[in-house]
């Protein structure tokens, strides 16, 4: 069957949060989790009243080990903001991080349509299937290390490429500046004076 990544079973458990009222104020999220639990794969679904605190995580962990989960979705805030927290949580019990997916259901749904509950539960509805169908996809991923050179190219020796060169020397970083004309300074140097001073610009 497609997505059931080899001959692994899909077992997926979904966490619906709340976030105070941020989401519980405009869709139930107990019915998104119901909703759920009619998705392929999905094996365990419930709401939650706040998926990043400590009560929440450990929720998600405990339910991991006791339902034998193999992937996880949380349907909550904006990944940029809690996507490492839920990564973390799941390798502590040991489910690679990689196998957690995340559904906006908070700044993409509940703030944008607040005005209109019922179009803010249908597409609740639609970004928890979609983050669902994508999490039966999903492959276990390592993490690896590659070497950095602490080193920089500045190109453009006008004032911003000076100040970013002068920036990336104070922070340790050997940097290189360059510039097509024979002098730097770009177009201030060809200023006679610069206000306030009225000084010479070089």
């Amino acid at each position: 069957m497609p997505g059931d990544n080899g001959n692994e079973t899909l077992r997926i458990g979904v966490y619906v949060c709340h976030c105070g009222s941020n989401i519980a104020g405009v869709i139930p999220p107990a019915e998104v989790a119901e909703f759920a639990l009619t998705l392929p794969g999905v094996v365990r679904a419930t709401d939650t009243l706040y998926a990043c605190a400590d009560s929440g995580q450990n929720l998600i962990k405990e339910e991991i080990v006791k339902y034998n989960l193999n992937r996880v979705v949380v349907s909550a805030c904006s990944p940029r903001m809690h996507e490492p927290t839920f990564r973390a949580a799941v390798a502590e019990v040991g489910l690679n991080p990689f196998l957690m997916e995340m559904a906006n259901i908070r700044e993409q749904c509940t703030w944008a349509h607040g005005h209109d509950p019922e179009g803010a539960m249908d597409k609740a509805r639609d970004l928890t299937a979609s983050a669902v169908a994508k999490a039966r996809f999903l492959v276990p991923l390592d993490m690896i290390k590659v070497p950095v050179t602490k080193r920089a190219m500045v190109i453009g020796g006008g004032v911003a490429g000076i100040s970013a060169a002068l920036d990336l020397g104070d922070q340790g970083i050997e940097t290189i500046l360059v510039e097509k004309q024979p002098t730097i300074g770009g177009t201030m140097a060809q200023l006679n004076k610069t206000f306030p001073t009225m000084d010479c610009s070089i």
